[in-house]
């Protein structure tokens, strides 16, 4: 199964095996590989309604890579879902027929509510078996972000999509190199109404454990752990405390790009909007009383692998 999700920010792949019948659900899907590319699909998309030409190119080049892979591993089924970029856009149709030419598949424009149960899937299906439920998790993406609750047992309770990606608040609010408190006050009012509408439809506040998807939430994580290069495997799972996204975010926004882009684990794609990745995480974590938040490396794009799985 080929599975790819077109974000905002960020274009990324996965080639797996679904795990035998025989072995039961719980069992992991078989990576094949795992790819991501920077692409930077949204740019503008908040302050034009458009996608730009050179940010459609860029993730053509991509995706003409992914082509490659796909075929090369001869997957036997393909999706690829596309996020909050390609909803917003007024010429979603030439991203569109972009893919259709290079993948020879046509992407999905997911609604909200979609992405949402993708990324729940994805997270919850390999989270320890002593993770207390109900689970609160956050997708934290380039437009958008993605609040679920839900339980291994009847999956989605309630989910809901909200306009505060990092590279949305990025350009709305965070000019600045850094920014400045006035712009950072600004994003943080800006994203402390959007999570409160998002906690008004889904009882977030009720749940006993926050799980944290996408780059935001692993970058945070990886630098709160003082890890020296990117570590997917010590970063999936992490625990980071609240005091430590408190610091991890204080940081980030006192910095230049320049600064940013000298930590270890920082992605050269991330580092312009990782500070409003990271407020965006912290003030999720306020509003809705969470001490600490686990990490996962697994997210919508499993969800989109599994949901290719054939009815039984």
């Amino acid at each position: 199964m080929a599975a790819i999700d077109c974000g905002t920010n960020s274009i990324r792949l996965l080639v797996a095996d679904l795990p035998e019948e025989s072995t039961g659900s719980p069992a992991p899907l078989v990576d094949l590989t795992r790819r991501m590319e920077i692409v930077r699909l949204g740019q503008g998309v908040d302050r034009t309604g458009r996608l730009a030409p050179e940010a459609i190119e860029r993730t053509r080049v991509a995706l003409s890579s992914y082509a490659a892979d796909i075929e090369k591993f001869g997957a036997q089924r393909v999706r690829m879902c596309a996020t909050s970029a390609s909803r917003d856009a007024a010429n979603a149709d030439d991203f569109t027929e972009m893919v259709r030419s290079t993948l020879g598949v046509a992407p999905e424009v997911v609604t909200g509510d979609e992405e949402a149960r993708l990324s729940f899937t994805g997270a919850v299906r390999g989270l320890p078996a002593d993770a207390q439920e109900p689970f609160l998790v956050v997708d934290i993406g380039g437009g958008s972000t993605e609040f679920v609750v839900g339980d291994r047992a009847d999956g989605v309770r309630a989910a809901i999509s909200v306009d505060i990606g990092c590279v949305r608040m990025t350009e709305r609010h965070l000019p600045g190199d850094p920014p400045t408190p006035e712009q950072v006050a600004a994003a943080q009012a800006d994203i402390a109404a959007a999570v409160d509408r998002a906690l008004a439809v889904v009882p977030g506040r009720e749940a006993a454990t926050l799980v944290g998807l996408a780059g935001s939430v692993t970058t945070v994580v990886a630098i709160a752990q003082g890890l020296r290069e990117y570590d997917p495997e010590r970063i999936h799972h992490a625990r980071v405390p609240y005091e430590a996204v408190v610091r991890v975010t204080a940081d980030l926004l006192g910095q230049t790009r320049a600064q940013r882009l000298a930590i270890p684990v920082m992605h050269p794609g991330r580092a312009d909007v990782i500070g409003a990745g990271a407020l965006v995480l912290r003030v999720i974590m306020e509003r809705a009383g969470m001490p600490s938040v686990v990490a996962s490396e697994h997210d919508i794009l499993d969800g989109i692998a599994w949901s290719l799985q054939p009815a039984a």
